[in-house]
């Protein structure tokens, strides 16, 4: 099984960088023994230029003559270094989160948002966050920023609104990737605000109220679709016997009479009318 061209490569560096720890070369070596013999000489007074601590969220990188010192990074507690020779760097363990700035953002549909974040990241590897990059806390910042434009222009608006799980762990993954080699662990992204621009949210404002107005009219004639075949069946029920209208004219007067009202209509039936009229003639 082939392995990967990038882990060889890893690994050659690793070998190197071995390599170059241990070889100091003859001048180098003499230099670290007359540091060594000096030590001896002002001690104990040296002592408090040789012992240095470390606080538990840090560790130390140890350079002797511009080396790497073999042993990886020191701490967290009490390390030994040499005067004149040795030289250290400190490295916080600890997770850093910062804001991504608002970015403009051109979208897959040609609409423009402003939309902004933040990312949480540790340092994972002490010596490859010295050794490998200059600055690691302002290149993660960079490489967010262009990270988050890079994968947002490639999405819709409607995905933009509806995805941030999806768009913030596509995020932490590239971020991730990116860092490894500088010895950052990239633990979280997030998508904190979009902002759309007005005249677009007046647009979508205005379509979804005329949604809501067309579903509200949709509703409304469905239901006087179901009473008037309601009132079709009660006047089916209510022709086949007349004692039936009689009492809801009844109850109809006694709803209106609830009401304090100061006229009431009282409906006649037709029959009466004609009986009286005919009565008369």
């Amino acid at each position: 099984m082939e392995s990967d061209p990038s882990d060889q490569l890893k690994v050659r560096r690793t070998e190197d960088k071995g390599k170059s720890k241990n070889n100091l070369g003859c001048c180098g070596m003499i230099l670290v023994i007359i540091s060594f013999f000096l030590m001896l000489i002002t001690f104990p007074f040296s002592i408090w230029l040789c012992i240095k601590i470390v606080k538990e969220y840090e560790r130390a990188i140890i350079f002797r003559l511009g080396r790497i010192v073999a042993g990886g990074a020191k701490g967290p507690g009490l390390f030994f270094v040499l005067p004149c020779t040795d030289s250290f760097v400190k490295v916080d363990m600890r997770t850093i989160s910062f804001d991504i700035p608002p970015q403009e953002i051109l979208t897959k549909d040609s609409v423009t948002v402003s939309v902004d974040g933040v990312v949480y990241y540790r340092v994972q590897n002490a010596i490859l966050a010295v050794a490998n990059i200059t600055n690691a806390d302002s290149a993660t910042r960079l490489l967010a920023q262009t990270t988050l434009r890079n994968v947002l222009g490639t999405k819709n608006l409607s995905q933009i609104l509806s995805d941030r799980e999806e768009i913030a762990h596509n995020m932490q993954t590239t971020l991730d990737v990116a860092t490894d080699e500088w010895g950052i662990k990239v633990e979280r992204v997030e998508i904190k605000d979009v902002k759309l621009p007005v005249q677009l949210q007046r647009a979508m404002a205005a379509e979804a109220e005329a949604s809501r107005e067309a579903r509200a009219k949709v509703i409304a004639a469905e239901g006087e679709m179901n009473a008037s075949r309601a009132l079709k069946e009660a006047a089916i029920v209510i022709s086949e016997s007349p004692a039936a209208l009689q009492l809801r004219y009844l109850q109809t007067l006694t709803t209106i009479a609830a009401e304090k009202n100061s006229t009431i209509v009282f409906p006649l039936p037709m029959d009466l009318v004609q009986n009286i009229m005919g009565a008369r003639k």
